[in-house]
């Protein structure tokens, strides 16, 4: 892998209510609970990472189901769309496993590749694409939900913005995207640095009403980097073109850089480096609560407010 970044890492959202949340992620998706943890900031609530069987970057969704939140609203300044590559043929599998489920879908297809759009039970706007492109991401599988239909992982995300063109510097100028292809005021950006979750699109459209970060709304998109070394070169990075980025933090699993783009959109980026597997073996992957080490010594009181998921 070369300095470079290496695709989606993950996608943050917002749920309003915990169980609900998990409850569709795994029995619905069939996504596997790779990572059972809190809110750095707020440790009474959840932090859910739902992915592949290891918690590949590029396949992570996370949540923070914060509790009546209420609803937000999709809009301008915010990664609208979450794009998910699954199998060539498997979209009639998931029209009928979502009307089991009496979730409303839309068939549809952008840049030649079929989709169904449909919302989860917040409203967060989901895509299941068949991609064009070859994906070979090993799946994680259910009693349900078998290989041939099992979701591959990210495809793309799209970000609604007013003006397109302030954003676009910053994934082309830093973070080393190219414009693919454009079709009316929906533009698409590519990495070659990597296969899969390597795509970003814009919406431009200025009559667009300002989006609202609450419940069905994503909160923030990470970009992948190799380590922390590579890390703090993006650092730099972005700080020479004159944006605001935090320090390094440490997440327990990834190191992780923040800035808000200048369409409003926040960034993260973060790395590979130390993975889900430093405090749970691989086949106990999201089956106990793990805490932050700032929060251990108050894991009585936390358990005691966060929801109960059964």
């Amino acid at each position: 892998m070369e300095n470079r970044i290496l695709g989606l890492h993950h996608i943050t959202a917002i749920a309003d209510n915990a169980k609900r949340n998990f409850d569709f992620y795994t029995q619905v998706l069939g996504l596997r609970l790779v990572k059972k943890t809190v809110n750095f900031d707020d440790p009474g609530t959840y932090h859910f990472y739902f992915g592949n069987e290891t918690g590949t970057p590029g396949t992570i969704l996370t949540f923070f189901p914060w509790e009546g939140i209420g609803k937000g609203t999709n809009g301008s300044g915010l990664a609208t769309h979450i794009g998910y590559s699954v199998p060539k043929g498997s979209l009639e599998f998931w029209k009928n496993r979502f009307q089991q489920f009496n979730v409303n879908v839309e068939e549809g297809e952008i840049f030649g590749e079929k989709l169904i759009s449909f919302k989860d039970p917040d409203g967060l706007q989901l895509q299941f694409i068949e991609s064009s492109t070859p994906d070979d991401r090993k799946v994680w599988t259910t009693d349900d939900i078998k290989d041939e239909n099992a979701l591959k992982g990210f495809h793309n995300v799209t970000l609604t913005l007013k003006k397109a063109d302030p954003t676009i510097k910053v994934l082309t100028d830093i973070l080393g995207y190219d414009l693919q292809k454009q079709e009316g005021e929906r533009f698409r950006f590519v990495t070659d640095s990597i296969e899969t979750a390597n795509l970003i699109d814009i919406i431009q459209n200025d009559k667009i009403v300002a989006g609202r970060n609450a419940a069905g709304t994503n909160h923030h998109i990470a970009f992948r980097v190799k380590d922390d070394n590579v890390l703090m070169e993006y650092r730099e990075k972005v700080m020479s073109a004159g944006l605001n980025i935090t320090p390094k933090i440490d997440r327990d699993y990834f190191y992780s850089l923040y800035f808000r783009e200048p369409g409003g959109v926040l960034f993260e980026i973060a790395t590979d480096n130390p993975g889900f597997t430093v405090d749970e073996p691989l086949n106990e992957l999201g089956t106990s609560l793990k805490l932050p080490k700032q929060h251990e010594g108050l894991r009585d009181k936390i358990v005691g407010v966060l929801p109960k998921l059964s």
